[in-house]
């Protein structure tokens, strides 16, 4: 069984030193053991894939959340992902995911939440330039015009003022750096979304 990928909790940012004394960039992410907790394969639903979870739920779990995690004997969990596997020779129901599906020097991509940064203008959001500063021009950090006079409204999708950050971000193609297995960590090159303690997920790169 090829598993792609597993959630993880990002520590902090740091850097280490190879053999040639050159300092590289890493961030530090514990990988949290996942238990698989569905098994879908190709005669019944189309395609191979595993569910795995991470986590227990806060409130009281209703019955068919109860009837889906007793299959595989893990209590409810809060965090669910489906991976899409190539083999399930060697899946089980209940089986843990751990540190050593990763190696050094591969390539994955990281998903996480970005750090929220409140309500922000069309400069901060999206990098706007703006108006002219002097006096009297009476548009200095403004979007602008947001429509014409023939459709009568403003079209789907244009940018302007909202909350910034707080969204789903994926980067591709960072390296692993160095992997602790003692300590379940993984440090990855270069930098990840998300704030410290926030939730990640690691697969294996789709663009290599």
């Amino acid at each position: 069984m090829a598993v792609e990928g597993i959630f993880g909790k990002k520590i902090e940012m740091s850097q280490v030193f190879t053999k040639d004394g050159e300092a590289v960039p890493i961030t530090a992410i514990e990988l949290c053991p996942c238990r698989i907790t569905q098994i879908k394969n190709a005669k019944t639903d189309g395609y191979n894939a595993i569910q795995i979870a991470l986590g227990v739920v806060k409130k009281k779990p209703s019955n068919p959340i109860k009837g889906h995690f007793k299959k595989s004997g893990a209590v409810p969990a809060r965090y669910l992902k489906e991976i899409r596997v190539a083999d399930l020779t060697d899946a089980k129901l209940g089986d843990e995911l751990k540190i050593d599906i990763f190696k050094e020097g591969e390539k994955v991509d990281v998903t996480g939440v970005s750090k929220g940064k409140g309500f922000a203008g069309v400069i901060k959001r999206y990098s706007f330039s703006g108006g002219p500063a002097t006096h009297g021009s009476r548009f200095h950090r403004t979007l602008g015009s947001i429509g014409s006079r023939k459709p009568k409204r403003v079209f789907k999708g244009k940018k302007m003022p909202g909350r910034m950050g707080g969204e789903n971000v994926t980067v591709q193609n960072l390296e692993v750096e160095r992997i602790i297995p003692d300590k379940n960590l993984i440090l990855i090159k270069g930098a990840v979304p998300g704030a410290k303690g926030g939730l990640i997920f690691i697969k294996k790169a789709v663009k290599v």
